[in-house]
């Protein structure tokens, strides 16, 4: 059984956001929910200003703190390292948002993509509502739905539950990358088996010095940074599932 992890190249990102849109279009994302997102932070006096971005996202954690506060099971952990959430188990008591310590678990407090359930045309007789917009194209509550996410989840989340990411998990089933790795421009997203010694993933953290984000508290989060402006080189991969 693989043990899932990715590693983030901060020399290769360049914030394009590339990532965000391709999860939040594969996932059915909601407005107001990030599984993907990233910390923008800026060095320097105009004009030599630099901008650093640092990717985040579930870290999937082995010690993970939002599965050992869920009092249903709902969040719990698969035997390949992902860190997993059932709807139909989850009570909507929000353990798990208060215990991440990354901020990356999100609540819906209202039924996901309100706009495009909307009824409400802007111009009465000369303009479609979202909804009919939404009914023309074929979708399912929003136009964009992408019904691959219904294989290990409920497509679009109800409303009382929370989400976040999964590593496309319904994806690796078909051994595709997740999403997000696959729409990185410039590779600096790479995903595999941390416990195959002989993956990408392996192979970088043992060329490189990476870190983790709040690694003290000892949650060991399998979403690892390396680099960050290091002129060492190596040949771009995305990895392998």
């Amino acid at each position: 059984m693989p043990r899932y992890a990715m590693v983030i190249d901060l020399q290769r990102c360049v914030g394009c956001g590339a990532c965000s849109i391709a999860c939040r279009s594969e996932n059915n994302v909601p407005d107001g929910i990030y599984w993907s997102n990233k910390i923008t932070e800026t060095s320097g006096i105009f004009p030599n200003v630099r901008y650093h971005y640092i990717p985040t996202l579930c870290n999937h954690c082995e010690n993970a703190p939002c599965v050992r506060g869920c009092p249903t099971q709902a969040m719990h952990k698969l035997d390949n390292g992902i860190t997993m959430h059932d709807p139909d188990k989850c009570i909507g008591c929000k353990y798990c948002e208060f215990n991440c310590p990354y901020g990356v678990i999100y609540f819906n407090w209202r039924k996901p993509h309100p706009f495009w359930r909307d009824e409400t045309p802007l111009m009465a007789g000369g303009t479609f509502s979202p909804a009919e917009e939404n009914r023309k194209a074929g979708g399912n509550v929003i136009p964009y739905y992408n019904p691959e996410r219904e294989d290990t989840l409920p497509g679009i989340r109800p409303k009382g539950v929370v989400e976040k990411c999964t590593f496309c998990d319904h994806r690796l089933r078909r051994n595709l990358l997740p999403r997000c790795v696959e729409a990185c421009p410039a590779d600096a997203r790479i995903f595999g088996d941390i416990s195959d010694p002989e993956s990408e993933v392996s192979r970088l953290l043992g060329k490189f010095r990476p870190f983790r984000l709040r690694e003290q508290l000892g949650t060991e989060p399998h979403v690892f940074y390396i680099r960050d402006f290091n002129p060492a080189h190596y040949q771009p991969t995305k990895g392998g599932v």
